[in-house]
């Protein structure tokens, strides 16, 4: 019969018996694993402030196109010189008009209603519908306005090679009001998309 005693595991040079690995103490467990919670709420305070930083960029770029949509339209309203000098008596000016008071009454009613949210804390229209509004009215309104002044542009350079005037010098002030008008939306579209990408509104 096999001695108990042999099959044990011998010591060699008077070696003390190894102990296993000791855990690391539970202070430094607590310094390399942050803990959920702080994380958490961190990220959601970042996410609100990104959030309100898109809004005041959109608020922003909205106030600038109300006030262009508004310029091209006063100046185009009010460019009327008698005879052949009369905005009203061509097609593609008139649509740059229509187009132009339309962003106007666009522009100027998303300002209202975004410096209302911003000042109340609360939402007019139910933030997912608000989403699709915005990106879409945004959409909208800027390629019109990018019709009308492409639509206006040949006119306007066949009158000014023929007789520069002060008739021919606003409407090309108007046209370019209205281009600056759909760059503004042009661009708060690009982020009202974002926003309706990443479902940041939820």
């Amino acid at each position: 019969m096999t001695n108990p005693e042999d099959s044990a595991p011998t010591q060699q040079n008077g070696a003390p018996p190894a102990s296993p690995p000791s855990a690391p103490p539970a202070a430094d467990l607590e310094r390399q694993t942050p803990p959920a919670t702080s994380f958490g709420v961190s990220e959601i305070v970042s996410r609100w402030r990104r959030e309100d930083l898109l809004k005041r960029r959109v608020l922003a770029l909205r106030g600038f196109g109300f006030i262009f949509s508004l310029l091209a339209f006063i100046i185009m309203a009010s460019n009327k010189h008698g005879d052949w000098k009369d905005f009203d008596k061509y097609e593609e000016f008139r649509y740059v008009l229509a187009i132009a008071i339309l962003s106007t009454l666009y522009t100027g009613a998303q300002v209202l209603r975004q410096v209302h949210e911003l000042s109340t804390g609360k939402s007019v229209i139910l933030p997912q519908k608000a989403a699709f509004i915005d990106f879409i009215g945004d959409q909208s309104v800027a390629y019109l306005l990018m019709s009308a002044a492409s639509t206006a542009v040949p006119m306007t350079n066949r009158m000014r090679e023929g007789s520069d005037s002060s008739f021919t010098d606003s409407l090309a002030a108007s046209v370019t009001m209205s281009f600056f008008a759909f760059l503004s939306l042009a661009l708060s579209a690009a982020i009202t998309g974002y926003k309706l990408s990443t479902h940041s509104y939820i």
